[in-house]
């Protein structure tokens, strides 16, 4: 059944993306009022993670927000599923890069990049970062649990020589590119939901109590690599801006947590700024605290 859902479905994709951009978001508005107003996708998880977020803004204001957000939502499906029919020249006119030079920099000193993004705007267009950058680029995944759609989601993320590697393998990765002296660049989404059984530690993000991943501190800590973040943003209907900070040029002898806790503040800083353009959709506080005793 997974397998004739798939093909069905892709071949619904495969067709309407040969459209151009500017006749699939007009497919989009249509899609926007599927969306979220019937049957809708996920309103009540949406609003009630906004009206946690932002406790002190009044119900007009959040309406505004989520109705924002469903408008980039579907544009984002348009944008990624359209990456089947892209050439580089097209996606490079809609989505340029700023301070790649210290990118460049960290590769002629001969070391790794820990790269942090959230699920902010388009990430799905990084795949032209290879244009920009000698790093090999491998962005560290979860793999779906549809192994059709996994494998052609991968397809569409691994083009121009990126290595996708799946969470549970990064090390694996990183191991064999130091054998093999392959400098490189590792991107971790920072905004994903430890299983409740590896929860290490927790942050308050967005006026919650949030568990986060270690990985990117502990990793740029052992291998010595530096750590930035990927600060997307729109900059009009299908344009993004890559803006490449510096967080961190090394990471050794910081406080524990301390790289998680900058690159998580950095993530909501953006988010409080320009919050429609994150997934609010995402159950990202399925898990809750349990209070110390004592």
């Amino acid at each position: 059944m997974q397998a004739i859902v798939f093909y069905l479905t892709y071949a619904v994709i495969w067709t309407i993306t040969l459209l151009p951009l500017r006749i699939l978001y007009i497919l989009s508005d249509f899609a926007f009022l599927f969306f979220y107003y019937f049957p809708s996708y996920r309103r009540k998880v949406v609003y009630t993670n906004l009206k946690n977020s932002f406790p002190e803004k009044t119900e007009k204001e959040l309406k505004s927000i989520e109705k924002k957000f469903y408008r980039h939502l579907t544009d984002m499906f348009i944008e990624s599923f359209k990456l089947t029919h892209m050439s580089n020249s097209q996606i490079m006119k809609r989505f340029t890069i700023t301070n790649s030079e210290i990118l460049d920099r960290i590769y002629n000193e001969g070391r790794d990049v820990a790269a942090v993004l959230g699920h902010y705007n388009n990430w799905d267009w990084l795949v032209c970062l290879p244009f920009f950058t000698k790093l090999q680029i491998i962005p560290i995944y979860k793999p779906l649990q549809n192994k059709y759609f996994d494998r052609y989601i991968n397809k569409i993320r691994s083009r121009n020589g990126l290595v996708l590697a799946p969470m549970l393998g990064v090390i694996r990765t990183i191991v064999n590119n130091r054998k093999n002296n392959i400098r490189s660049l590792y991107a971790f989404l920072s905004d994903q939901t430890p299983p409740k059984g590896d929860i290490r530690h927790w942050v308050t993000f967005l006026n919650q109590d949030t568990p986060v991943f270690l990985g990117v501190e502990k990793i740029a800590e052992k291998y010595k690599m530096a750590v930035v973040y990927f600060n997307i943003q729109n900059i009009k209907r299908g344009y993004y801006n890559l803006n490449v900070e510096l967080l961190f040029e090394q990471t050794e002898g910081l406080p524990e947590h301390f790289v998680t806790d900058t690159h998580v503040k950095r993530l909501e800083d953006i988010i409080i700024e320009k919050p429609e353009y994150w997934l609010w959709s995402h159950r990202r506080w399925k898990h809750k605290r349990e209070p110390v005793n004592g």
